[in-house]
C-alpha cells in the first residue's frame, strides 16, 4: 500500500500542471510482482489494486459511479484440441482444431456483471470475458465448429482452474480504491503475466493500465527445468533411467517384507 500512496502522490505532482482531458487516471498495483514456484507449490493469491483519480491527480469526482474490471493473463501457448466419439463401441479421436495462441491463464474480475457494465462490442474490443477470448484458429474451420472447440477448451481449463470470471470480484471503496482477489492454482505455468485494469464509465471504457506478473521457478527446479529445454535427449534418458531404478528398488524391499 506503501507503493500505491508514492506512486499516486508522484503521479499527483505531473499531472497537476494539466487538467484539459476530463477522463480519469488508473494507478494500479500488485501485491507482489514475482511467484517463485518451488517443489511442493499449491498455488498463490494475489491481490491486484490500485486508485482511480482525476487527470490533475486528485480523487474522483463525487458520483463519477466507475466500474472497474481486472484480467490477469498468462503466457499464449499453441494449442490442439481432439474431440472423442464413440464409434462401434470405442471411443477414437474424431474431430480436432488447432489454435496458433490461446492463453494459458485467464482471470477476470469486475465490481457489476459484464452485462450492466458494457455492451458485446466492447467486451469483444478488449476481451472482457470468457466468451469473447480471441483464439486464432489454424486452417479454414467453421464458425460453428469454432465456437465448438472454443467452448470445449474454456469449460476443461475452467474445470482446471486456468481460467476463470468473478462477476463480483472487485471492490470499490468511496469511489476510490479499488480490490480484487485472483488465486493462481499450483498447474500455472511459469512465464510473465499481464495485468489488465479498465474504469468503465457509461458502458465506455475510458482509462486502462497494465502491470506484469512473473511466474518463475528459483535453484533446484530451475536447473531442472533448463536442463530438459537445453538437453531435451539426455533428460529423457536420465529421467527414464531413474523411473527404473526406483521401480528396481522398490521391487526389492517387497520382496524383502
Amino acid at each position: 500500500m506503501r507503493r500505491l500512496l508514492v506512486r499516486i502522490a508522484v503521479l499527483g505532482a505531473v499531472l497537476a500542471c494539466s487538467t484539459a482531458a476530463r477522463d480519469p487516471i488508473l494507478v494500479p498495483e500488485i501485491s507482489q510482482h514475482e511467484v517463485v514456484v518451488r517443489t511442493g507449490f499449491t498455488g498463490a493469491d494475489l491481490l491486484l489494486y490500485g486508485a482511480v483519480l482525476q487527470p490533475d491527480g486528485t480523487r474522483a469526482a463525487q458520483g463519477a459511479n466507475y466500474d472497474i474490471i481486472v484480467v490477469l493473463k498468462g503466457p499464449s501457448q499453441a494449442i490442439s484440441l481432439r474431440e472423442k466419439k464413440r464409434r462401434l463401441g470405442m471411443w477414437i479421436n474424431a474431430d480436432n482444431a488447432s489454435y496458433r495462441s490461446a492463453p494459458s491463464f485467464y482471470a477476470l474480475a469486475s465490481s457489476r456483471p459484464l452485462d450492466d457494465v458494457t455492451d458485446a462490442k466492447t467486451r469483444a474490443i478488449y476481451e472482457l470475458g470468457l466468451d469473447w477470448l480471441q483464439l486464432s484458429p489454424i486452417g479454414s474451420i467453421e464458425q460453428s465448429e469454432q465456437d465448438h472447440f472454443a467452448a470445449g477448451l474454456v469449460k476443461k481449463r475452467v474445470a482446471g482452474g486456468l481460467y476463470r470470471q468473478d462477476e463480483t470480484g472487485v471492490t470499490i471503496s468511496q469511489g476510490v480504491l479499488y480490490q480484487a482477489r485472483i488465486p493462481l492454482p499450483s498447474n500455472v505455468i511459469t512465464g510473465r503475466y499481464r495485468a489488465e485494469t479498465f474504469a468503465v464509465r457509461d458502458g465506455r471504457v475510458v482509462a486502462s493500465a497494465t502491470s506484469e506478473v512473473t511466474v518463475a521457478k528459483r535453484g533446484f527446479e530451475r536447473a531442472i527445468e533448463v536442463w530438459s529445454h537445453e538437453d531435451a535427449l539426455l533428460y529423457g534418458i536420465a529421467a527414464v533411467l531413474l523411473s527404473v531404478g526406483m521401480g528396481w528398488v522398490a521391487g526389492r524391499l517387497f520382496a524383502l517384507a
